[in-house]
């Protein structure tokens, strides 16, 4: 029996780069099979489809992608998601989106509270959190992902429609 992977990588084909104008290059639009899922190719934990990736459970949440950027420019990232009515494990849970540029950058995070209700919402609500490229970055990937890893507990119900690089 061949071995599969459990995790989900990024497929480049559902990562789409967004045009301002004819010289300047815009944002991306990530669906979920662009994306690296952490126990994403594990039907028991991930359900991940080309416009939604469903969590059915999983105690590491750890989604994840990267980008190219422009030196000298400032980004924003979000992620579009849901978390069913019948989630769990979310209450009093704080998750993370963070970026870095570069692999050997610093990660600059904000925190969120998800509510079980159903509701469409784009995360990071409360701030933005921009990440600007310095004019001499040697590594110009974005580094961005959504993650709760810290608190051991199991959730479920997360749906992820889209993250977003929009430049500012």
């Amino acid at each position: 029996m061949p071995f599969k992977k459990p995790h989900h990588t990024i497929d480049p084909h559902y990562i789409f780069q967004q045009i301002k104008c004819m010289q300047e290059s815009g944002g991306y639009l990530i669906k979920p099979r662009g994306l690296n899922i952490i126990w994403g190719n594990d039907p028991r934990y991930w359900n991940v489809q080309d416009n939604v990736a469903e969590l059915i459970q999983v105690s590491w949440l750890e989604v994840s992608g990267s980008v190219p950027v422009t030196k000298g420019k400032k980004y924003k990232i979000k992620f579009h998601v849901r978390v069913k009515e019948d989630g769990f494990g979310w209450k009093n849970t704080q998750v993370l989106v963070m970026a870095k540029v570069g692999r050997r950058g610093n990660y600059q995070f904000m925190q969120t509270t998800l509510k079980s209700d159903g509701n469409e919402l784009t995360i990071p609500f409360e701030k933005d959190l921009e990440i600007n490229v310095e004019h001499d970055a040697f590594d110009t990937n974005l580094h961005f992902g959504l993650y709760e890893v810290w608190s051991g507990k199991w959730k479920g119900g997360l749906e992820i429609f889209k993250a977003e690089v929009i430049p500012v």
